[in-house]
């Protein structure tokens, strides 16, 4: 799948605690919803002892995404903490185990739904980071959905091959393919822009004739707001490939990023800045909310921004410009996180500060529009596409490197974009940024995303200040972005799982840490199944 800016780096639109918990457990089971013909009347959800979920599905927010997906509701449903107790309260009997399987994902999740006739799917899927997600099996087949077309789903008795043959010439689809399971089950998976209706199936039974037997029929709706296309081509993937695109003109980077995404989306400029436009209101309200104060129970920090805007208005703190309001939003919007308020995944909601806070505190020292904002937000989202393409924004896969890092990286961008810098000033900062957190672990306190996640979020705002003055400087960055990332890659495969969002290690194993848990834990009820959470 080509990364989209809207879809990979730049969204979702979400409430909870993690993207690549919350958000995409959601979507995976939006998906499961959509596969079953009639009412869910059980749910059993396996984890890999070895992954992250064992240890974080409860407390990050999995769990409440996906019941929210299973009930088809969006994202941003202000009923999404207590979808487990609706689902509950509605009949469904819900079980949790840990086993030994050897997922190579640590973000896989193992479903077994049983409807209320007793027929069962068997659904497994991974959280990419994000809140982006693939399907990779379904029952006995693997495949591949990650949520960007209409999937029309069917099961068939006879030569798939052949049958795809048939398919091909009646139906205008974007790719059909074939899994088998035996010599006589297949499952045919079409890729469209639209589902198959009952109308077309009807034409292909009559031709196909006796010797092929439809067993079922399923439509999977996609999750995704940019859908992808069988024509879809993009003009480049990494910072070089830019490079080349570019030829030495020297186009502001937010202008490549809407060439990147007009050609992935098909959507034009305007369309493209007024989408981010969208996205930057949406911040500016829970930026809004967070310093009036929020509340929920379940977690670490209380009401924190309020009390800086107070001191910050009154003098009391020291003089640092534009960082400070930086820091003030990027509080909000963390408080606003915890509290289950709704903010944007940018890339991840665990890093979803550190960016929009960057860009809108600057925008406003500067007196900028929310167009000049948005261009500088899509020049964030390709320095994205670039780490997203080649690498991961999920912290259990590549610590909080993927996460605080990606997001200095793309904020540093966006800063030197607000300044009018050159591109290769833009690149540079990028680079910079990233080059200096590069090893940054992921150990959330308490197994909730507030500390050490603030201050991160914070020295990643403050990162990618720094880093865009230096370049707009033209300090050179000597390490060219697409080595860096490729960098950091090679060091989070490095690091132990211990290291990466499982909150068995780091702060997350202070004694303070482990208290705090327990006091949490205590004041929560859990699955009460043998997950152990």
């Amino acid at each position: 799948m080509i990364v989209s800016i809207f879809n990979d780096v730049i969204g979702p639109v979400m409430r909870g605690p993690s993207s690549s918990h919350c958000a995409a457990a959601l979507r995976i089971g939006r998906i499961a919803r959509d596969l079953m013909a009639q009412p869910i009347a059980s749910v059993l959800l396996e984890f890999d002892r070895n992954g992250s979920l064992p240890q974080t599905h409860d407390s990050q927010g999995s769990d409440m995404g996906l019941f929210g997906g299973l009930l088809g509701w969006e994202a941003t449903d202000e009923r999404l903490p207590n979808s487990m107790e609706t689902m509950r309260s509605n009949g469904v009997e819900i079980k949790f185990t840990t086993i030994d399987c050897g997922d190579k994902h640590p973000n896989t999740y193992r479903l077994t739904l049983t409807d209320t006739t007793g027929q069962k799917c068997h659904v497994r899927a991974i959280s990419t980071g994000g809140g982006m997600i693939e399907v990779i099996a379904i029952d006995e087949f693997s495949l591949s959905i990650a949520g960007d077309c209409f999937e029309t789903l069917i099961w068939i008795h006879g030569n798939g091959q052949q049958l795809r043959e048939t398919f091909a010439r009646h139906i205008d689809a974007d790719d059909i393919q074939v899994h088998r399971c035996d010599v006589d089950t297949q499952l045919i998976e079409i890729k469209a822009q639209h589902f198959i209706n009952d109308d077309a199936l009807a034409i292909l039974k009559e031709e196909l004739g006796a010797n092929y037997a439809v067993r079922d029929v399923r439509r999977v709706a996609p999750v995704l707001p940019v859908l992808s296309r069988q024509s879809t081509s993009v003009p480049f993937t990494t910072c070089a490939e830019m490079l080349d695109y570019d030829a030495g003109r020297g186009t502001p980077l937010w202008k490549l990023a809407i060439a990147y995404e007009s050609a992935r989306s098909g959507l034009d400029e305007e369309t493209l800045l007024n989408k981010m436009v969208e996205i930057i209101a949406v911040v500016r309200q829970s930026i809004s909310q967070g310093i009036a104060g929020t509340t929920y129970e379940d977690r670490v920090l209380g009401h924190q921004s309020g009390v800086f805007q107070k001191r910050l208005q009154a003098g009391n703190l020291l003089n640092a410009g534009a960082l400070n309001r930086m820091v003030l939003y990027v509080t909000a919007l963390m408080e606003v996180k915890s509290a289950m308020g709704i903010i944007v995944a940018a890339p991840t909601a665990g890093a979803c500060a550190a960016l929009p806070a960057a860009v809108i505190a600057m925008g406003e020292e500067l007196g900028l529009d929310d167009i000049e904002l948005a261009r500088a937000m899509m020049a964030s989202g390709l320095i994205g596409v670039f780490i997203a393409t080649r690498w991961t924004f999920a912290a259990e896969v590549g610590g909080c490197q993927a996460e605080g890092g990606s997001a200095a990286s793309m904020a540093a961008a966006a800063l030197v974009t607000l300044a009018n810098g050159t591109l290769a000033q833009s690149i540079g900062a990028s680079s910079m940024a990233l080059q200096s957190m590069i090893g940054l672990i992921c150990d959330p306190v308490a197994n909730r995303v507030e500390v050490p996640c603030l201050g991160k979020n914070v020295m990643a705002a403050g990162n990618a200040l720094s880093c865009a003055n230096m370049s707009l400087s033209d300090f050179d960055p000597v390490i060219p972005l697409d080595e860096v990332i490729e960098t950091a890659k090679r060091v989070s495969a490095q690091m132990p799982r211990e290291l990466r969002c499982t909150s068995l290690g780091g702060l997350a194993i202070t004694p303070t840490a482990q208290a705090l848990e327990k006091r949490l834990t205590a004041n929560k009820p859990g699955c009460g199944n043998v997950c152990g959470c």
